[in-house]
């Protein structure tokens, strides 16, 4: 009785405290997505599923729903490859290992909000370092965030950037726990040369680590905002609108708060699908392990 009150005791500040910042704020947002709230206003009326209902004839929300699918299905394949790759680049060269480490980490610590003002200096059409790149190569300047062909690739290629860094940290936890008996194993069995030993030993037991930063990948692509908000503001004509954007939209700019709120019970419907799949599977390996 004394161990099960002393844990009541140990757990109840936590508990409090994610009440009150997380499940709280959760249930509120989840109670207005039902009113006709606006930022502001002195009260509020039920409205119902009438914030949902106007979702479906939204052109906003599409645009921004389907931009922000394709930017995740853009980001994640290409950052988790590109993670990997990196982390086992540093992996074959140990001599320089935690130089290379700092530097693919690097856009992982500085600030986004900061690295896209850097980017938008250098993808500017007239004195941009890109642009003058390609023009030294031969090629015609872009004007990368104007163009509503561009844009969305753009934010998609600094998304990559930006979590290729992280994504690498994450493989090479998963490296170093791969125990060096199984290469010596696949190299007794035959598997000499590296990428056999990479399709016998390494991808199988990277395999819980593959999934784990696919599914975090998955999950930061879909909050884009920062680089959206700075450099593009959702143009040219929507052609870079993300669901958060719009969200930010609707209740800061146009204060419609209850509508707001039922776009974000909608985003966090897609980020617990991505984290259910996540546990579905790995409960699945254990199961079958």
């Amino acid at each position: 009785m004394r161990s099960r009150l002393s844990l009541i005791l140990l757990t109840w500040p936590a508990i409090f405290l994610m009440t009150v910042f997380l499940i709280g704020p959760l249930l509120a947002v989840m109670a207005l997505s039902f009113t006709d709230y606006q930022l502001g206003a002195p009260s509020l009326s039920f409205a119902g599923l009438a914030n949902y209902a106007e979702m479906t004839d939204d052109d906003t929300v599409r645009i921004s729903l389907a931009n922000t699918l394709l930017y995740v299905a853009i980001v994640v394949p290409a950052s988790v490859a590109l993670g990997l790759g990196a982390a086992l680049l540093i992996e074959a060269a140990p001599g320089l290992r935690g130089f290379y480490r700092a530097a693919y980490f690097l856009p992982v610590m500085a600030t986004l909000i900061a690295m896209a003002i850097v980017w938008g200096f250098m993808l500017d059409p007239r004195i941009g370092a890109v642009n003058f790149l390609l023009k030294a190569l031969g090629f015609k300047a872009q004007n990368f965030l104007n163009d509503r062909h561009l844009v969305l690739f753009t934010l998609c290629a600094i998304g990559v950037w930006q979590s290729v860094g992280f994504n690498m940290v994450l493989f090479m936890a998963g490296l170093t726990a791969i125990p060096p008996e199984l290469y010596e194993a696949a190299s007794v069995d035959g598997a000499r040369d590296g990428a056999a030993r990479f399709r016998l030993v390494t991808w199988p037991m990277l395999a819980p680590v593959t999934l784990f930063t696919v599914v975090i990948t998955a999950i930061r692509a879909f909050q884009v905002f920062d680089t959206v908000k700075v450099l593009t503001e959702g143009g040219p004509n929507k052609a870079s609108e993300v669901l958060l954007h719009t969200i930010y939209d609707e209740a800061f700019g146009y204060f419609r708060a209850g509508y707001a709120s039922a776009l974000v019970v909608v985003f966090l419907v897609f980020i617990l699908a991505l984290s259910a799949v996540r546990v579905f599977v790995l409960d699945r390996r254990k199961a079958a392990a």
